[in-house]
Order: C-alpha cells, then structure tokens, then sequence
C-alpha cells in the first residue's frame, strides 16, 4: 500500500476514533439490548436511523478533513489538535453522561472546557523547541488512544447498519385479528378500560389543588367505587402497562431486534419470559365473545398486540433519547440532536441564524398535543363502534410537562402545569361520559379508571427541578406519595363506595376478567372479590 494511501487512511480511523470518543451517544440507542428507541418509534424506520447516521458521518468526515490539513507544522496543526485536545475531556464526559443516563453536572463541564482552553491558548501561543516536543507528545497519544477508540466506531456503525435493514418495515398496515360481522354481545355490558398516565389518587381525591375543578371525577366517584390505597405495579410505563395486561409482575423489559416481540423480566422468579399476547385480558375478553378495541400511548399496541385486537390506534411522539422526533421532518432531525446535545439553547439560536428550528422544548409540547389529540379523535370512533365490546383507552394526561390551560380553556405549549393537565384529564372524562350518555351505554357500561402509576415527584430525586409555585404546593414541597387513582364503576351502579384496604393494581386482569363473565355484580360483589384476591 502506498504511503499517501496509507497515512490518508491512519488519518480517516484517528477521525472515526475522535467522532465516536464525541458521538458515540447519537448512535448509542440503536445498539442497546433494549432497543427501546426503535420499540417506541411510531414514524418510518428510515427518519429514525438514518439522520443520526448522516450526522456521525458528517462529522466523521469534518474531523477527517481537519486532521489531513493539520499534518504538516505550523499554526494550522496547533490550532485543530490544540482545539481537539482541550475539547475531548468535556466532549468525551458530556458523551459519557448521555449514554449512561446520568446528569451532566454543567459546574463540571465548565470547568474541564476552561481547563481545555487554558490548555488550547497555551500551546498556541508558547513557541520553542521544548514546547513544540511536548506538544507533539501529547498529540502522538490523543491519536494512539482515537485509534483504539476507532474499533468501536467501526463496530457501532456496523451495528447500526444491520438493525436498520432488519427494521425496514417497522410500522407497517398491521392486519388485526377483526372478525367481520361481529354479533352483538347481547345483555352484556360495554366495559372501558380507562388509564389516565400518572394520575395520583391524592391530587384528584385526596388533597386536591385549591380551586382546581373536576367535576367529571367527582361525578364518576358519585356512582362509584373509589381504591384509596392502590399498590402500583411499578412507576415506570413501559413496565407497568405490561404488567397490567398479563398480570404478571415486570421490573424490566426488552424488544427484539425487529421491534415485534417484547420480554419481560419477571421481578418474583427472576427470569425473562416472552410477552404472549394470547396470555393477556385481550385474550380473556375474546374467549368471552368481547369485541376488542386499544387507543393507546406509549406502547405500540398495534405491533404486539395484533393477534388479539378487532380496532387499534397507538402513538408516541415523544423524542428519543437522541432527540429524535417522529413527526419532525427528516432535515429538521438532522440538526435537533447536535443542537441539543453542543449547546441547547444556545446552539439553537446560532443555529437559526441559517436555518429556522422550532425550540425543543416547544416541539416536546407540540407532539404531547398531537398525540392527546390524536387519541382523543381515536377514541371516538371506537366509542361509535358497538362491537367493542372491550375498550382499553392509554392517554397521556396528566402526565407532565402541561399542554393545558384550564383558566383560559385551551391547548398551549407553554406556561402549564400538572395541575392543568389534571384539568384536561376531567375534561376529557366528561366527554367519554357525555357521549356514551347520549348512546343510552353509559349507566350499563363497567368503567375501571386508573393511574397507571401516581405522579412521580421524588420518586427519582429527592428534591425535584423545575417545579412551578403551584405544583410546589400541590406537591408539599416535592413529596411522592405512590398510590395511582382507582375507581370502578359496575353496570348501573348508584351508589359510591369506599375500598380502603390496600389493592395492588397487578389484580388488575383479574378483576376485568370477573367483569367479563359478570362475577363481579355489585359494590358487595367487589369487596367481597377485593377480600378474597388479596394485595
């Protein structure tokens, strides 16, 4: 091989090493044992990997090109490698931070990018033999340790590439399980199964926010059976709604390749088992001649469900870890992620200078909006649908950040808060009851409304950020208290009861499953089934 072959190519793998020492989290998602991104994605496979990729190798090349210009001595060489060096601490911790899921402390990244400077000035200003041989030193080992750091680009990149091909058709048209001319279900009741993402059972219930109206909820306990200590099956939704539907206790999961089947970890055995969709209450609800229908958040219901399921929405506009959106145009993906992740704020306005980009944080709110929205729309249709006899509606309220303003009555992507979106939830309640009244279903139909899990303050840190005056004080101060709302409401139930002994929500499917085959007639008939299944 040539020498200028050689040493253009020596050159290039240094880049890889340094692109992947600053950039190895843009593509870290795609190659995780969870494959969470690619799990909840609901846009195209190719919006998902390929901007990232074209960033990794943009950058790759940028670094390729500046490192062939600095070969020789001089100014030129002093100021790349100086500016590579007293760059690649900071870059390398901040890199490190994003992709083990740890906070980026900016006192430290402040510090280590004024120590890289102090560095960086010094070498380009000092001038000596001495000084030039040190330099040279210090370049000769950055490159040694890019060039091992240029193996895992290599592997990455290739990681990527396989798990692209293999998820190139993610979301197709799913053919459901739908069976055509449905009969009808009879005597049997409608019955709705309602989760409200992150509704604390305190704050509509207990110690609710002064002034707050919710007149749905207060409605619904009216006629009702109100948990006032339900266990949670977990705080986190990827885990607890599968838990939910199996009944089995889950403490972590993880998608296949493919995105199209899901384990889960068992947290009483300590084993992975696959999640059969044919070992779920969609299953249970079929055996017992209900039509099925899913308009859920989060999970794609559609793609794990589609054996068991007669109607299916599902959507998740959420960014991934790497700041990608699917509802984001395929140039706009291209420049959020090294936004965000070189200079936030910042970064975005240089940025908008040449090109405009919507504000991350309002994008965020922009897609939380789409997919309340979207669900809503989703839900009406399957409420027009008699042959859903079953209904599993997921909606992405109150769950933070807010989208509501409850005193001027409308969406907004910014300057809201949990307890507006608690406002939302009842709003949206209201309209789910108003138009099953006007079908003459609502009093025979069996509703079981719940928190997927409560609202998470302090769950995860002890003293939580961001927190607006008002959620301070609904909060006291940040304080998690963990018990999701549970209410349940029996066909032509009138009367409002209280369960006060301790219910874990994993009893879920049991209880849907004595609602299917009407065990379950009356507020005795619950408690006595409350008692008898036990926490």
């Amino acid at each position: 091989m040539a020498p200028r072959i050689r040493a253009l190519l020596r050159t290039a793998y240094v880049a890889l090493g340094a692109t992947s020492i600053y950039l190895t989290w843009l593509l870290a998602p795609f190659v995780s044992r969870t494959h969470s991104a690619v799990y909840h994605w609901s846009g195209r496979a190719s919006d998902l990997f390929l901007p990232p990729t074209i960033d990794f190798c943009a950058v790759w090349l940028l670094l390729t090109v500046a490192f062939l210009m600095a070969r020789g001595p001089g100014w030129v060489r002093r100021v790349v490698w100086g500016a590579t060096i007293a760059f690649t601490p900071c870059m390398a911790l901040k890199n490190w931070a994003y992709v083990m899921g740890t906070q980026f402390r900016p006192t430290i990244g402040l510090s280590l990018f004024c120590a890289g400077l102090a560095f960086f000035l010094i070498f380009l200003l000092l001038r000596g033999h001495g000084c030039d041989v040190r330099f040279e030193r210090i370049v000769n080992g950055v490159s040694t340790f890019f060039l091992f750091a240029g193996l895992s680009g290599i592997i990455v990149l290739g990681e990527v590439a396989w798990y692209g091909l293999q998820t190139s058709s993610l979301n197709p048209a799913i053919t459901l399980h739908r069976v055509q001319d449905r009969p009808a279900h009879g005597d049997k009741s409608r019955i709705f199964w309602i989760v409200f993402d992150e509704l604390s059972y305190a704050q509509v219930y207990e110690r609710r926010f002064e002034g707050l109206q919710l007149p749905a909820f207060d409605a619904l306990a009216g006629q009702a059976t109100v948990f006032t200590h339900t266990i949670p099956a977990g705080i986190l939704t990827d885990r607890v709604l599968p838990a939910l539907m199996t009944g089995r206790p889950v403490n972590a999961i993880r998608a296949s390749s493919d995105s199209r089947r899901l384990s889960l970890h068992n947290s009483v055995t300590g084993v992975w088992e696959s999640f059969d969709e044919h070992n779920t209450v969609f299953e249970d609800a079929l055996q017992m001649n209900y039509g099925t229908a899913v308009a859920g958040w989060y999970h794609p219901y559609c793609r794990i469900l589609p054996e068991v399921l007669d109607h299916c929405f599902w959507t998740y506009s959420n960014p991934t870890e790497n700041s990608l959106f699917p509802r984001m145009s395929f140039r706009s993906n291209l420049a959020t992620p090294l936004i965000q992740f070189v200079g936030g704020r910042l970064g975005h306005r240089v940025v908008s200078l040449f090109h405009e980009v919507p504000e991350f944080t309002r994008i965020n709110a922009e897609q939380h909006i789409f997919d309340y929205e979207a669900l809503a729309e989703a839900t009406d249709r399957i409420l027009d649908d008699r042959s859903a006899g079953f209904v599993m509606i997921h909606l992405p309220v109150p769950h933070p950040g807010g989208i509501y303003d409850r005193r001027a009555e409308r969406m907004v992507t910014n300057h809201s808060t949990y307890v507006d979106n608690l406002a939302l939830t009842d709003k949206f309640l209201g309209h789910v009851r108003a138009k099953l009244e006007k079908r003459g279903e609502w009093d025979s139909s069996a509703v079981v409304l719940m928190g997927d899990h409560s609202w998470r303050l302090g769950a995860f840190e002890r003293e939580p950020r961001g927190l607006v005056e008002e959620e301070r004080i609904a909060s006291l101060g940040g304080k998690f208290d963990d018990r999701p709302a549970y209410v349940v409401k029996l066909p032509n139930q009138r009367t409002s009861t209280l369960i006060d002994e301790p219910f874990a929500a994993l009893n879920t499917r049991g209880l849907l499953d004595a609602l299917f085959s009407q065990k379950i007639r009356s507020g005795e008939d619950l408690s006595a089934w409350v008692k008898q299944t036990g926490n």
